[in-house]
């Protein structure tokens, strides 16, 4: 039996990148999967396309994670579609960086609207369901910049060290409902946004590694199916770093 067979996953931000791997590695292990991005294009096509190719349900949302209202509609209609929620990824994410000299309110205000309300707002909108049917997995997608900080990301690093901090309160309040809240902190994932960065750039941040080498949206989604499955039965509140050594 596959390690998530008969399992419901809503993954937010799961179009592309570390979202689309961790979308095709829980539909591999036999989850149907609910994703989100903010908007229905080609990329959510394909990757509705793609999941569907492995024989699982699959169906994408568009959706403003940082909005209450739309957090709500899409965990309504999830239920609606696939009848159940048993596990929440919060992915959904983006930077703005800059030194805090130079960062604007809005780049701060728009990093904490979708890295950080959009964890409040879909955990939310599904804890109900997840209370009436004894149990779920919420998963949240943190970084290793939220443990360790980095110069010029200060709105980034703010949000993603707030995610640990909500998801020890949210395994504290929902443990007694059997439902499991933990955080994963990726580090240097190799992504379209990564191989953007200038090659220097990239080469210190690998030199700068124990491995020595970047990470692979694979090798997050691993860590993600196993806390979504039943062999993390009792793992809550925790903080897994996937970053090859970069935080100790």
């Amino acid at each position: 039996m596959k390690l998530l067979e008969g399992k419901v996953a809503l993954i937010t931000g799961g179009a592309r990148g570390i979202g689309k791997a961790l979308a095709l590695r829980f539909a591999a292990e036999g989850a149907s999967v609910a994703f989100s991005d903010l908007r229905y294009d080609e990329h959510m096509e394909a990757t509705e396309k793609e999941i569907q190719t492995l024989g699982v349900k699959a169906k994408g949302y568009a959706s403003n994670a940082g909005s209450l209202q739309e957090s709500e509609k899409l965990a309504e209609d999830v239920l609606a579609d696939f009848g159940r929620i048993d596990v929440l990824i919060n992915n959904a994410g983006i930077t703005r960086d800059n030194l805090l000299l130079r960062m604007t309110e809005q780049d701060w205000d728009l990093v904490m609207a979708v890295n950080l309300k959009s964890v409040f707002n879909l955990t939310k909108a599904v804890q109900r369901s997840m209370i009436k049917q004894k149990g779920g997995s919420i998963i949240n997608m943190s970084s290793v910049v939220g443990v360790n900080g980095n110069a010029g990301q200060s709105n980034y690093s703010a949000s993603k060290a707030g995610m640990i901090g909500f998801t020890k309160s949210i395994a504290q309040e929902l443990g007694s409902r059997n439902i499991r809240c933990n955080a994963i902190a990726p580090g240097f994932i190799e992504t379209e946004m990564t191989h953007k960065l200038p090659e220097d750039v990239r080469a210190k941040w690998i030199g700068d590694i124990p491995l020595r080498r970047s990470g692979k949206p694979d090798d997050v989604a691993d860590v993600a199916v196993f806390l979504a499955s039943e062999l993390s039965a009792y793992v809550t509140g925790q903080v897994i770093s996937v970053c090859g050594g970069m935080s100790m």
